[in-house]
């Protein structure tokens, strides 16, 4: 198969293990059962098929930087898992900073935090013309929580490079009407918005509040409460950043409730900052209810994760179907992707939907690409 050309603007976590995941997951491990795809294959697409042509980071230890190499830079602390990459040519560019840094984190040790690079920002001029140069297909966004302008910077550079955008973080891009069209009107694909993890808090919650709508349990209150120590949540101890990130949350699990919880029978969101978790993520998860005869019970569960992992698959699968759209020459939001992938999609589904949606979406584009 041809490479699927990506970049990716924000090269944090999330990033190193989308990248050592595309080395790990070789051919010659496609007949081992190597856990963590849910697709090994999406229409002849293989992991190892995606190339990272451009990445955009404002952090001085990795602009200028091999790709390759900045993802193991600070303050990035995820698990390594697959160290011996090769290099792959690509630089880490300056980004454009807006609303990217917020200004509490200043505060905090290098080690921990962003430190921005002297350099001369990117503008929107230079990055489009990056991506076109580079013969980029998708644009990852993997900006912080709360990093409206940024997001919305990337997007915009997106539609005039004529490039896929895939959103990967809680702002209101694809769920957007306004930016919906301008991709559609593009005939660009686009994916969003906010990533679900593999198997993580939201998606955890949202199949337990699925069960107990399917089992005639009612739900009366629930929390969802977690903690890290990564960039994320300590960027996220600012809490004017975390109105998109809270409602995205909120809204996955509301989405798929027998009956709308009222707002103080629901919390759902980011808990604390603990440095020495660092890209490992405690959900604390509680649901109360009613059973038979209105007989009261409760649900406690602790769930450990290593956070950036977690999502890295899904990643994956995200970017190869929005390259089967861009096979098939389709733009606008890819809705079962979506509603499958992101946690506050632009219609919500249950994840047994969703996730049918997708398998036909994938068997439907895989048949169309066979045939030309």
């Amino acid at each position: 198969m041809s490479k699927i050309k990506i970049a990716i603007a924000g090269i944090g976590n999330c990033t190193s293990s989308l990248i050592q995941g595309i080395y790990y997951y070789t051919p010659e491990r496609a007949g081992k059962k190597v856990p963590g795809l849910m697709h090994w294959e999406v229409a002849g697409y293989r992991p190892c098929d995606i190339e990272v042509v451009a990445a955009f980071d404002v952090d001085k230890r990795k602009v200028g930087k091999d790709v390759n190499d900045a993802i193991f830079e600070k303050p990035n602390c995820t698990t390594v898992f697959h160290r011996d990459l090769p290099k792959s040519g690509t630089i880490v560019k300056m980004g454009k900073i807006l609303d990217g840094v917020s200004s509490h984190m200043a505060n905090y040790d290098e080690n921990r935090t962003f430190v921005v690079a002297d350099a001369a920002e990117g503008t929107k001029e230079s990055i489009v013309k990056e991506l076109k140069d580079s013969g980029t297909e998708i644009l990852l966004n993997y900006m912080p929580v709360g990093s409206e302008e940024a997001a919305k910077f990337y997007a915009e550079c997106a539609l005039e490079a004529g490039v896929g955008f895939i959103n990967n973080m809680p702002v209101f891009i694809a769920s957007n009407p306004e930016w919906a069209k301008k991709f559609e009107d593009a005939n660009l694909p686009i994916v969003g918005d906010d990533i679900k993890a593999q198997l993580g808090a939201t998606i955890t919650h949202r199949t337990l509040t699925d069960l107990f709508a399917k089992r005639g349990v009612v739900l009366d209150r629930t929390y969802q409460l977690n903690t890290g120590g990564n960039t994320d949540f300590l960027n996220m101890k600012n809490q004017d950043r975390l109105a998109s990130k809270k409602e995205s949350k909120t809204e996955a699990v509301q989405a798929v409730a027998g009956a709308r919880l009222d707002d103080e029978n629901i919390h759902v969101g980011p808990s604390d900052y603990i440095p020495w978790q660092n890209d490992n993520k405690v959900c604390f998860l509680r649901m109360e209810g009613d059973l038979f005869g209105g007989v009261p019970m409760n649900l406690e569960l602790r769930l450990s994760v290593e956070d950036s992992p977690n999502s890295a698959g899904v990643a994956i699968d995200m970017i190869r179907c929005c390259k089967l759209a861009l096979d098939n020459n389709e733009g606008g939001i890819l809705t079962a992707a979506s509603a499958y992938f992101c946690k506050h999609p632009p219609v919500q589904y249950t994840d047994d939907q969703a996730y049918e949606m997708t398998e036909k979406f994938i068997a439907e584009r895989s048949l169309a690409s066979a045939a030309e």
